[in-house]
Parts: C-alpha cells; sequence; structure tokens
C-alpha cells in the first residue's frame, strides 16, 4: 500500500468496518471452528486452514479435537499416532510444529496459550497471520491477521498495484488494518469478516462478486471497473520438475514401505521405495536387484503427479512382485497394517489406491 495514500486508505478502511461486520454477522458460514473461540481450538483450526481447502480440513479438525481436545493431549500424543492424523492434510511440519508448541505450552506457559500476539510467535509453526488470527479471534486483541484472502480485499478496495507477495506490502497492509481494528469481540468478528468476504466474495482471479460485496460503493476498483487488476503479483520462479519411479513391492500378502529421512521433503514420513528418473522394466529390476532383492515380474500400475511449493514430482509406477521379503531399510507390512499405522503423503494417494485395488477394499 503505497505510503503517500496511507491517511487516505486508513480512513477507507475505518468506513468499512461497520458494513462489513454487519454483513459478516448475517452471512457467515457454519463451520465447526466458529462454535467456540476457545483458543486450543482456534489454534488447531488456523493451523490446519494454513494452504488447505475450507472442506478439506473440516473431517480433519473434527477427528483431531476428538482424539487430541487439550493441549496436553497434543503435547504427549506419539508423533507416529499424530501424523497418522495428520495424514492427508500435506505440510507435515505444521504437525510436527504444533507438538513442539504444545509441549512449550505445558513446560512455560501451564498449558494455555499466551494472549499476545508478539508472545504467539514465539511458538514454533506460529507467523504472523496465525498469531494476529489468535489473538484477535480468541482473545479480542485489535490484531490483523493478514493472509492472501485479506490482502486481495484491501488491495481492491483502495486500488494499489503494490506486489502483494512483498513483505513490506503485508505489514503496511498489517499496519493500515491495525489502525483501524476495534477492541474486544468485534476484534475477532472483523478478522474472521475480512477472510469470510475474500473467500466467498472477493475470490481470486478476476471473478469478484461484486454485486454481492457490502463495500462496492467504498471499493476505488469496483467503481473503476478494475478488480481484475488486482491484486498485483510478481513472476514467481519456476517449479522445478522431477521425474521418479515408484515401486509397490510385495511378497505374498505384505508390501514394501520405508520412512524418509529425518530432514528434507516430507521429512520421516512413510513412503513407497522408489528411484530418481522414469525407469523402464529392465531398470526396475537392476535397482532391485541392486537392493538383494529378486523380482518375480513387474508390470507397470500408472502415473500420477503431485506439487509441492517449489518441486513437482511425475511419477510413473510398478507393481512388482518379489521372491522374499528384504532389502536395506524397506518394512514389509499388510495393507491392513499400513493403513493403520503409516502416514502415507498424498503424493502417493494414488498408488495407495493401486494397493486396495490389489487388495480389496481396506
Amino acid at each position: 500500500m503505497r505510503q503517500k495514500n496511507g491517511q487516505e486508505n486508513s480512513g477507507l478502511l475505518s468506513r468499512c468496518v461497520g458494513p462489513l461486520l454487519d454483513w459478516y454477522r448475517l452471512h457467515r458460514r457454519a463451520l465447526p471452528w466458529r462454535e467456540d473461540a476457545e483458543p486450543y481450538r482456534v489454534w488447531i483450526s488456523e493451523i490446519m486452514l494454513q494452504q488447505t481447502r475450507i472442506e478439506a480440513v473440516i473431517p480433519y479438525y473434527e477427528r483431531f479435537l476428538r482424539e487430541l481436545p487439550t493441549v496436553q493431549e497434543l503435547a504427549s500424543v506419539p508423533e507416529e499416532r499424530l501424523l497418522k492424523l495428520w495424514e492427508g492434510l500435506g505440510y507435515y511440519s505444521r504437525a510436527r510444529n504444533l507438538q513442539k508448541a504444545a509441549q512449550i505450552l505445558m513446560s512455560d506457559y501451564g498449558g494455555c496459550l499466551p494472549r499476545s500476539a508478539a508472545e504467539l510467535r514465539n511458538l514454533p509453526g506460529v507467523g504472523a497471520y496465525t498469531a494476529g488470527a489468535i489473538a484477535s479471534i480468541a482473545f479480542g486483541e485489535p490484531e490483523p491477521a493478514v493472509d492472501g484472502n485479506v490482502l486481495r480485499v484491501v488491495m481492491r478496495l483502495t486500488a494499489c498495484d503494490d506486489d502483494v507477495l512483498s513483505s513490506a506490502t503485508r505489514d503496511r497492509v498489517a499496519e493500515q488494518l491495525r489502525e483501524v481494528y476495534p477492541r474486544g469481540p468485534e476484534a475477532g468478528l472483523l478478522t474472521e469478516a475480512l477472510m469470510e468476504l475474500g473467500e466467498t466474495v472477493c475470490v481470486p482471479n478476476g471473478e469478484a462478486r461484486c454485486g454481492l460485496c457490502p463495500l462496492r460503493e467504498a471499493c476505488r476498483a469496483c467503481t473503476e471497473g478494475t478488480a481484475e487488476r488486482y491484486p498485483v503479483r510478481s513472476a514467481k520462479k519456476e517449479r522445478r520438475v522431477e521425474a521418479r519411479t515408484v515401486l509397490l513391492l510385495r511378497c505374498g500378502s505384505r508390501w514394501a514401505v520405508r520412512r524418509r529421512e529425518k530432514k528434507g521433503l516430507l521429512a520421516g514420513l512413510w513412503e513407497f521405495p522408489g528411484m530418481e528418473g522414469r525407469a523402464d522394466e529392465d531398470g526396475v529390476k537392476a535397482f532391485l536387484r541392486g537392493m538383494a532383492l529378486e523380482p518375480l515380474s513387474a508390470v507397470p500400475c500408472g502415473e500420477a503427479r503431485h506439487v509441492f511449493t517449489h518441486v513437482e514430482w511425475r511419477m510413473t509406477g510398478w507393481l512388482v512382485d518379489c521372491a522374499a521379503a528384504g532389502g536395506e531399510g524397506l518394512v514389509w507390512l499388510t495393507a491392513e497394517e499400513i493403513a493403520r499405522r503409516c502416514a502415507l503423503p498424498t503424493a502417493f494417494k494414488r498408488f495407495w489406491k493401486t494397493i486396495e485395488t490389489q487388495e480389496g477394499t481396506i
């Protein structure tokens, strides 16, 4: 947000608070984390909602709270069970950071979340956005939570063409909002209202539903008919593409899985063994013989693509029957045991379905 327009923009945002709160009270969606603004519940929901669609989060959120309803239980749950509860949500570092933060809360805060955004930011996995959301929604602090939805709303309201991928832009928007935030319960309502407007009305990709917006008369982009121009983003670096071969190794009723290394992408999670590059049948068999396994047959079992933040996997699968279980680092389990015990990343979902098809419904 351009500094020279700061005072004018603050006035505009201030005039929008009342109409936005009125709209939100009438139109907000019924979501499970809105039923109770207890700090632990708010925290869990905000971490789960990072980079994940609301519809996908709801069943995970409800199951997670049934099994781990308090900070104490989160702090003490075995990591393998925690990751299994998180299976399918992706970005597993979020789950590990939740547990690290819960352990800090138990040791330093008596099992309670601190009330201020500044203290909340000291917890693992809690950045400026999450701290603002918890502080405002759970504690009524006048602290904004600036995510992509909120940035889009503000940039259209003010017809600002600053780069929203810049941390300086995000900081200026947060400061402008901080000046107009109410204190008390309405702080949390304003946080929720801004996010709700961005998720349901001021939507991305030039499809803003301006006719439904309570702020359309105040919105400069709406007045100028330029909503599709905002927000402005600088060009991102191209994502790296990696070819990989995924091996579904079977010996009788058991399948091979292994743990990934403790650092790096999908750290410490279970995976199907594989190799870099796109291998043919001869390459697959040679690779397995190098692991002291004897492949009896190898047939293609489909392809899959999975996009991470900075890399894209293009995977080819092979279903291989082996003469005997073995292989360094491999663990051989039944499909039922894998389903019960192992947190498999979403990247391997396509190949897990192949196993389900081979075994019947698990």
